[in-house]
């Protein structure tokens, strides 16, 4: 079967396409032909998945499956037991699943609501998960000025190292809406990474201060407050579009460099239906050689110290 890199050559459309290198200043930069598909560690293809730790620190009548219709200056209760279940049984419930499965994630943790639920923010990290930053609040950075979004920030930083003892590299936006100044706040702060971006399906880099910056997507795909609370999918709609996902990926993996994201929210993804769901769905992929589970930070090293990485 003819691949893309091959067609290209043979039509002479190589250089044009960018593949071996730019044709005008500022356009994206391929890794060189001659790359190995293979990740640093040798793995064929690398599975993301990010576990949020959101509730609690969500504002006051946030966004639920209820709805939208509360009167103005009334609090809406039953939303907010939505909300707690995140914490009282969502996020010790996938715990135990990624436990089950021998695997770790990334949990992008939002300041206020690790003050609220500290001991469930130290387990996390005691587990061997990663804590990454996911902002002080729900508040929207990108309107915020350059002083602002820096203290927001570093809040939110600051709630995670004191409540877990780890100063995350990591960074995701509020539904990834980032702002002019997030990137060059972020490398300023010490961060190697953020997640804010959909446009692949491999990590890659880019120069934020004239420095390398790792970029870790995200998805929207397989993501359970797009699909299940968004769209109502089942359980089992989930578990299939994953699956179908994933095995694209895998297939692709074997000539070129693949990652495969999946996101999960702590009062979704911590569903019993949805750990179960979660549970086969993980072990399926289990099955197939070269695959590995890795952290954000694990990926965003390994991509910023490989040669061979896209670079943007």
């Amino acid at each position: 079967m003819t691949t893309r890199k091959e067609f290209l050559k043979t039509a002479g459309l190589l250089g044009m396409a960018g593949i071996v290198s730019p044709v005008i200043a500022g356009t994206v930069k391929e890794r060189p032909s001659a790359a190995s598909t293979s990740w640093a560690d040798g793995s064929r293809l690398v599975v993301s998945v990010s576990m949020q730790f959101e509730a609690g620190g969500q504002p006051q009548n946030a966004e639920s499956p209820f709805p939208q219709n509360m009167v103005k200056g009334f609090k809406d209760f039953p939303a907010e037991t939505w909300y707690q279940y995140g914490y009282k049984e969502g996020i010790p419930r996938m715990l135990d699943n990624w436990d089950k499965l021998g695997i770790k994630v990334t949990s992008h943790m939002v300041g206020s609501a690790v003050l609220k639920n500290p001991a469930l923010a130290k387990e996390i990290v005691q587990r061997g998960h990663e804590a990454a930053a996911h902002g002080r609040d729900w508040a929207t950075q990108y309107t915020m000025s350059y002083e602002e979004e820096r203290k927001f920030i570093k809040d939110g930083v600051d709630a995670v190292k004191d409540i877990t003892g780890v100063t995350p590299v990591g960074f995701n936006a509020n539904w990834l809406r980032r702002g002019e100044n997030t990137l060059k706040i972020l490398q300023e702060l010490g961060f190697i990474y953020h997640i804010d971006d959909l446009s692949r399906d491999e990590p890659f880099i880019i120069q934020v201060n004239e420095k390398d910056f790792a970029v870790v997507p995200y998805t929207l795909r397989c993501n359970d407050i797009q699909l299940v609370a968004g769209q109502w999918f089942s359980t089992d709609q989930f578990l299939n579009q994953v699956k179908m996902e994933f095995d694209q990926l895998y297939e692709e993996s074997a000539h070129k460099r693949r990652m495969m994201s999946v996101s999960f929210h702590d009062r979704i993804g911590g569903s019993p239906q949805m750990v179960k769901a979660t549970n086969e769905l993980f072990r399926y992929i289990k099955q197939h050689p070269g695959v590995v589970f890795r952290r954000k930070d694990e990926i965003a090293r390994m991509a910023l110290s490989d040669k061979n990485t896209i670079r943007e």
